[in-house]
């Protein structure tokens, strides 16, 4: 743990983002915590208990250490979100030391690695298949499941559900990623509209959120670039010119929670560069980066970096 930080526009808010370990979960918790929410980040990978079966070397403890380098205050704890006793006594923690909860954003996912690209769902691996929807679907029910309750002892609070995709765009089937990677992204939509229902006139407003192309520490790695010279990249995969760092979209729902009337975008998707638009936000280069609306106006054209000053 470690000290308040000065007053900001969150100062006095609570808030916990599940999965905080890496990419834009990290960011969330880094963005939320500068904004001056106290911010509780869970992962499962630690330098203490060991790596997560993702087998990446990012630890929530090095979250908590951006968190304070960003002047904010928080803890980090390795809990397991598709454990529902973990969650349990994680937000009984959270009541014990402050009673209450202002912001809760699930983020929780990390099963890419079980995804058989271009497999029909007959030929993909069935166990790592439903792997994926117990990382990508269950976890985000339990966490709502038991967070939801200590939300609703506010005058006002905020449920953010981290997708992959606008309602536009995973509206229709997302060919070449394989059933089980659709339907954990179209559930998380679902869950939107659903809670969205169920919390009409209480005091919980829910979101969804989505990145565009998240330039995340494994896509990095897999292009062999680092935030630095990412666009070293370009060369080899034009389309990564249109890609954005974790901190676009985490500087985005930073925006949302501070916003006095969040209500309005209550059982809406969100996406990074409509929340940039709209509180004045930028990614670290100073750009707004639009990665939806160019896949929804550009969907045939070739990509070309001449198009930036339009979607950047």
């Amino acid at each position: 743990m470690f000290s308040e930080s000065s007053p900001a526009p969150l100062a006095g808010q609570v808030a916990l983002v599940a999965g905080a370990t890496r990419g834009a979960g990290r960011a969330f918790a880094v963005e939320l915590a500068r904004a001056g929410a106290y911010v509780y980040a869970t992962g499962r990978s630690s330098r203490t208990s060991g790596q997560s079966e993702i087998n990446r070397p990012e630890t929530i403890e090095d979250t908590a250490d951006r968190m304070q380098e960003a002047g904010g205050a928080g803890a980090a704890y390795v809990v397991d979100h598709e454990q529902p006793d973990q969650v349990e006594e994680l937000i009984a923690r959270i009541r014990r030391e402050h009673g209450r909860l202002d912001v809760c954003v699930n983020d929780i996912f990390g099963g890419d690695r079980y995804a058989d690209f271009g497999a029909k769902l007959w030929e993909h691996d069935l166990a790592g298949g439903l792997r994926m929807l117990g990382m990508g679907v269950n976890t985000h029910l339990i966490t709502a499941h038991f967070a939801l309750p200590l939300m609703l002892e506010n005058d006002r609070a905020l449920l953010v559900e981290v997708t992959d995709g606008t309602a536009e765009y995973n509206a229709n089937y997302r060919h070449g990623v394989g059933l089980y990677y659709d339907l954990v992204k179209a559930n998380v939509g679902r869950l939107v509209l659903g809670l969205h229902a169920e919390l009409g006139g209480l005091p919980v407003t829910v979101v969804g959120l989505t990145p565009g192309w998240l330039r995340s520490e494994a896509m990095l790695q897999q292009f062999g670039v680092t935030e630095d010279n990412w666009r070293d990249a370009i060369a080899e995969v034009p389309d990564f010119w249109i890609s954005e760092s974790p901190s676009y979209v985490a500087r985005g729902l930073a925006g949302v929670a501070a916003d006095p009337a969040y209500e309005r975008h209550g059982g809406r998707i969100l996406d990074s560069a409509v929340v940039a638009r709209e509180y004045g936000v930028t990614d670290v280069d100073g750009s707004q980066p639009d990665c939806w609306r160019f896949l929804a106006e550009k969907p045939d054209v070739v990509s070309d970096p001449g198009l930036m000053a339009d979607y950047r």
